[in-house]
């Protein structure tokens, strides 16, 4: 299990970073160049352009802004994790948009690069920890493209110098353009880092949930309003920064939903969620007349990786695997993890046919599934193929209940067990019971 917040440093050499595919290692890096260009751009503006430094009340606004940043993670903290854990092959959003834009609005770029470190340093400290820092440079690279594009926005609509808060319609105009350039591009690069990371996630996964995305909007139309009131209304600041702080929860409502049913190991669904979820699509299924499929899979020999390598290192193997099987699922299906090594995905509306076709496919991934871990040795190993064993129902041919679908599934995983391992085993209808009539009396 990784530590976030107390976890060890990793050195650079030692990254994920590495082991991307080419393609998606060149796109990368190939952003955070960008990156230090428009960073030492963007000081040399600073330090030798028109405006010749940074003027006082662009310090005491630096200051507020990255303030309220680190508050505003901190007081997220426990919740940010559970997120960063469960984003899989989509955006993972956050408000740290918030305050970089109002630095946008108040400052020179050189100060939102600043703020933008700022937040992300801290992000890597507390937050979301130490051995996924590469993850957090990239993240922080596409802020300040996005800053650095949103400025050119604003330069080209007329507002040359801070603050450049909207004081009419065009000015309006401007900013919102400038806000949504912001987004689209933080958006677009993080899509493009997605698709290549993971050839095989699809673009519709990658674009994720709408609700995420507006999580992202609101905050954008945040930094305006503490931009306008940083300019104007300094000492209303504090009492927005609240207010902001109170209604995190209530902006981040889908996300925090998704985080409380998520497993933090595997970003699958918690036993508890996927209990719920059984039954409501079983009375769905049963209200439209229609079926559910359930498979039930169990790693095979899987603990030989933790005794071989050490618990994270089977941690990281474990997380591998789920998000190898979500690759394999159609989209609606539920995937959770329901015991150490045990696994079960919902197929609402599924035939055994289609169950099996997907549990054939899950079961070839893993076959062939190769993952690169830290060992307890403090060694990288790679385990290649990691086999699991599977049991699959259909509801209603063989259960009319949750707990006998549930049982049903279980007994055909056994099956498979007791049958050699990494196989597929349906479960089959219980015969209807015969009655022997051979010892009643003949009536008269």
């Amino acid at each position: 299990m990784i530590l976030i917040g107390r976890s060890k440093w990793v050195p650079p050499r030692r990254w994920k970073l590495w082991s991307l595919p080419r393609p998606a290692l060149s796109y990368v890096l190939g952003v955070e160049a960008v990156a230090v260009v428009i960073t030492a751009l963007a000081v040399a503006s600073t330090v030798s352009g028109a405006r010749t430094g940074v003027r006082p009340t662009e310090w005491v606004a630096f200051a507020v802004l990255a303030v309220a940043s680190v508050l505003h993670l901190e007081s997220a903290r426990g919740i940010e994790r559970r997120r960063e854990m469960a984003a899989n092959t989509s955006p993972y959003t956050n408000l740290k948009s918030l305050w970089v834009f109002a630095g946008l609005l108040l400052l020179p770029l050189s100060l939102v690069v600043a703020l933008v470190v700022v937040s992300y340093g801290y992000s890597w400290l507390r937050v979301y920890g130490r051995t996924i820092a590469h993850r957090k440079v990239f993240s922080a690279s596409t802020f300040i493209l996005a800053s650095g594009a949103a400025a050119a926005v604003l330069r080209a609509g007329g507002l040359l110098n801070e603050p450049r808060v909207p004081t009419g319609p065009w000015t309006l105009l401007v900013v919102v353009a400038a806000a949504t350039t912001w987004w689209l591009v933080n958006f677009a690069l993080v899509i493009g880092a997605i698709l290549l990371s993971s050839p095989d996630a699809t673009a519709r996964s990658a674009l994720g949930d709408l609700s995420d995305q507006l999580v992202v909007v609101a905050g954008l139309g945040l930094g305006v309003a503490v931009a306008g009131l940083q300019a104007s209304y300094p000492w209303v600041v504090p009492i927005l920064m609240v207010t902001v702080l109170a209604l995190h929860r209530d902006l981040l409502l889908p996300q925090f939903q998704r985080a409380a049913g998520t497993d933090v190991k595997t970003g699958l669904a918690t036993p508890a969620y996927w209990a719920n979820a059984v039954p409501t699509e079983l009375a769905r299924a049963e209200t439209m007349r229609s079926t559910v499929g359930l498979l039930m899979l169990d790693l095979d020999r899987f603990k030989e990786i933790n005794d071989t390598y050490g618990h994270p290192a089977g941690d990281q193997a474990l997380r591998a695997v789920g998000e190898s099987v979500r690759a394999e699922v159609r989209q609606g299906d539920l995937v959770a993890r329901v015991g150490g090594d045990e696994l079960a995905v919902l197929l609402p509306g599924a035939t055994e046919t289609e169950v099996l076709e997907v549990a054939e496919r899950i079961r070839d991934r893993l076959s062939t599934l190769s993952v690169s871990v830290d060992t307890s040795t403090d060694t990288t190993a790679v385990i290649s193929g990691v086999p699991a064993s599977f049991g699959a129902a259909v509801y209603p041919e063989v259960a009319a209940t949750m707990d006998q679908l549930v049982l049903a599934a279980d007994n055909a995983l056994l099956t498979a067990k007791r049958d050699g391992r990494n196989r597929i085993v349906a479960a089959r209808p219980n015969p209807p019971a015969v009655t022997d009539h051979t010892d009643q009396p003949v009536g008269d």
